[in-house]
């Protein structure tokens, strides 16, 4: 069995690959070069770089598995992939926790002007006076969707002393000391938003969520881009509609929106929320697990 790795995956994650005597290339490719090449395999693990559309698929006649080192398979072609009879592998909760700490970056970021007094002071200014932030404790996160990362957070905030509301299309069930609310109620109560939700087809957040919005609220996104109309945001930043917003997801990954970037009420990072030695480290392990499980059955 061979499988073809497109975006890297952890040395922990090799080791069990090659343990259980599954050989793997690792290599990037463009579209039409995977087109070529992914005959030659019995699976494909990517992670958010590497798209698996239907041509894909078919192209790969001895695909067993598909496999995603992540949460979201937004990606790949999954419903179609399921219907050839191969299974879609994900790691759902395996870099939540490193999610929802950048999540709290974002936020402590934007209540103290960390971004705008560090690019201040690079310049050779002493702005003090101009930088009057706000404390976290005391104040409302509104967390739009409540999985494991929205848990997690939920959790990190109320050590905090924040308070939390949530709000979820699924039913919430959970033991944590929070209030669970109507996406409304959620918009216009929270001091701080965070969204947690998948990709889209239409956006969540428009204008006219915005318009509920306090102005002082700061808005977090850390799940995908589209999830929020980015034009519709730049307008409520321009407007002061809302005080600021954090964004790791962006509509056109890897060249977002450069006036959405350079926003000055706006903290920015280039999708990294899962980015950390430990949250790659359980991906790895996780989804080489979960290969060597079906490829060897």
């Amino acid at each position: 069995m061979k499988i073809l790795i497109t975006d890297g995956i952890s040395p922990f994650g090799q080791e069990i690959l090659r343990d259980n005597g599954i050989d793997f290339d690792i290599q990037h490719y463009e579209h039409d070069e995977l087109l070529k090449v992914i005959p030659e395999y019995d699976g494909i693990l990517v992670r958010s770089a590497t798209k698996v559309p239907k041509d894909i698929i078919d192209a790969g006649k001895n695909l067993k598995l598909i496999a995603r080192g992540g949460t979201g398979i937004d990606n790949i072609d999954h419903q179609y992939a399921k219907s050839k009879g191969i299974p879609v592998l994900n790691t759902p909760g395996a870099n939540s926790a490193s999610v929802s700490e950048l999540v709290f970056a974002h936020m402590f970021a934007l209540a103290r002007f960390i971004p705008q007094a560090n690019i201040t002071m690079r310049k050779g200014e002493w702005n003090k006076k101009s930088y009057k932030g706000v404390e976290l404790k005391g104040k409302t996160l509104g967390i739009v969707g409540f999985g494991k990362i929205g848990q997690i957070t939920a959790n990190m905030a109320l050590s905090l002393g924040m308070s939390v509301l949530a709000y979820d299309l699924a039913e919430i069930k959970t033991d944590l000391d929070i209030k669970i609310v109507s996406k409304e109620e959620l918009l216009k109560e929270s001091d701080f938003i965070t969204l947690h939700v998948p990709k889209q087809a239409q956006n969540f957040i428009t204008k006219a969520e915005f318009e509920l919005m306090k102005p002082t609220v700061f808005l977090i996104n850390t799940s995908r881009g589209g999830v929020v109309n980015e034009e519709d945001l730049l307008e409520a930043l321009n407007n002061g509609k809302i005080a600021g917003a954090g964004i790791d997801a962006f509509l056109n990954e890897p060249t977002p929106n450069p006036e959405l970037v350079n926003h000055p009420k706006v903290s920015c990072t280039p999708h990294i929320g899962a980015s950390t030695k430990e949250a790659q480290d359980r991906v790895g392990i996780q989804i080489a697990e979960k290969i060597v499980a079906v490829l060897n059955q």
